[in-house]
């Protein structure tokens, strides 16, 4: 994996800052939620913004088409045991 640049490194930073605060100031269901609405919109844009420029540099860098995925989601990829091919002798 080729070295991240430093705005990428900023972005990640932010991004996990971001959303280290919310699960911090998330109350309990049921609570009032100590942000006001105004707030909580205005973290819901930067998390958009940088999701965005982390999808451009990605696709700039060839990366592009990277997503997260739960364990048992089918992949595109399949793995094929190289232990179960058998060479041609006869080329």
């Amino acid at each position: 994996m080729p070295e991240l640049s430093k705005e990428q490194q900023i972005l990640i930073a932010m991004r996990k800052t971001l959303g280290a605060i919310i699960r911090d100031v998330t109350p309990p269901p049921g609570m009032k939620h100590p942000l006001s609405g105004n707030t909580i919109e205005d973290v819901r844009q930067c998390l958009a913004l940088i999701a965005a420029r982390e999808q451009e540099l990605a696709d700039l860098d060839g990366r592009g088409g990277e997503r997260p995925y739960f364990a048992d989601e089918p992949q595109s990829a399949q793995v094929v045991s190289v232990a179960g091919l058998k060479r041609n002798r006869d080329d």
